[in-house]
């Protein structure tokens, strides 16, 4: 490896291959990598300023026919523990965001195989007539592609639809590894890689907000981790100019504790926090597109998130009033608006809030 060569091709935010990006990965000190992700993160946002946000995590159904090998928290069509959101329940729950001063909902929920696309529809117009004020921050690409193939029509026709019922912008769910050979391991029922990123490719192209993640941590390697974020990076590097595409790229560890993947596969997080800010930093230094990368404290705890400001990142994301499918894999953290704001300070940054777009709350 010319480490020095790999450092300032970097520095100048040039696209690093597939095999630099694997040997600056597995070679580079991770003090050095940090200080150089730290300085991209200085020249892309200057300052010292941190988001932060409110909004709420509400799951529209715990039933799935996916049931992948990391989840705990899908459940079979019938069964008694299965539930659908009611509206006075969204109702319940709604409230709460507000009175929290929060106005963004993240929609989520299993692919169950009774609701389609005009259950979706007819949802968000009700959500947004009830509560105009509230930002529909919705589904992912697998919950899209599994609308748009029930409905027998393709995938803009469905992100058109539920637009005009009320989505603003995408998440970026289900990413998992961006790797075919992984998917079909951990994941099978899901959407496969090409399938995740068209969904994305087309809310580019409608100018859809849209967000990008990675977990990892589990069947993946070195290589296969360093190919999900080229796959990201030619996605951002194909939509329209002066379109959003991917706001941010938030990563984060497998949550193994009583998955399949690890009662029946035997496979454990071996992550530990070291791990976690060298995939912050090389994920600064590769995504060289993509201005905004968020720490999940929810997964690696205040304290490592603390760390990964200082290794490329530029945001804590949102205070999770509600968050059910890492916490039910071991993910046990919890922040509210002070206490967020007071781990960016403690931190030595600035912390502002913001919104969907990383831009300035009002």
């Amino acid at each position: 490896m010319d480490k020095l060569g790999l450092y300032k091709k970097a520095e100048a935010r040039a696209a690093l291959s597939l095999e630099e990006g694997l040997s600056l990965y597995r070679e580079a000190p991770l003090n050095e990598l940090m200080e150089l992700a730290n300085s991209i993160r200085n020249r892309v946002i200057p300052g010292k300023k941190v988001g932060w946000m409110i909004d709420r995590n509400v799951n529209i159904t715990n039933i799935c026919y996916s049931f992948c090998k990391f989840c705990n928290f899908c459940r079979k069509n019938g069964a008694e523990d299965g539930y659908i959101t009611s509206i006075d329940q969204y109702k319940e729950k709604i409230d709460e965001l507000i009175n929290l001063g929060g106005d963004q909902l993240l929609l989520q929920g299993g692919m169950h195989p009774d609701l389609g696309l005009e259950y979706y529809e007819d949802l968000f117009k009700q959500l947004k007539k009830e509560y105009p004020q509230i930002k529909l921050h919705s589904l992912g690409p697998p919950e899209v592609f599994d609308l748009s193939q029930k409905a027998g029509i393709g995938i803009e026709e469905t992100l058109t639809r539920l637009v005009a019922a009320g989505l603003e912008s995408l998440p970026g769910a289900g990413g998992e590894i961006l790797v075919d050979r992984v998917r079909k391991l951990i994941s099978p029922a899901k959407c496969n890689t090409d399938e995740w990123l068209d969904v994305m490719k087309v809310a580019h192209k409608m100018n859809l907000p849209s967000s990008a993640t990675m977990m990892f941590g589990h069947v993946e390697t070195d290589e296969e981790r360093i190919e999900h974020m080229l796959r990201i990076r030619q996605v951002q590097e194909e939509k329209p100019e002066g379109h959003h595409g991917f706001i941010n790229f938030v990563p984060w560890p497998f949550m193994d504790e009583g998955t399949r993947l690890q009662r029946v596969d035997n496979v454990q997080n071996t992550t530990n926090s070291r791990d976690y800010l060298r995939i912050i930093a090389i994920a600064r230094i590769m995504l060289n597109n993509i201005d905004n990368i968020q720490a999940s404290w929810l997964t690696v705890g205040p304290a490592t998130g603390q760390l990964a400001l200082h290794a490329g990142a530029n945001d804590l994301g949102s205070i999770m009033i509600e968050e059910n499918v890492v916490s039910s894999a071991g993910a046990q953290y919890k922040m509210d608006a002070d206490g967020i704001q007071k781990c960016i300070s403690e931190a030595g940054f600035t912390p502002y809030r913001r919104n969907q777009l990383h831009e300035n709350y009002s």
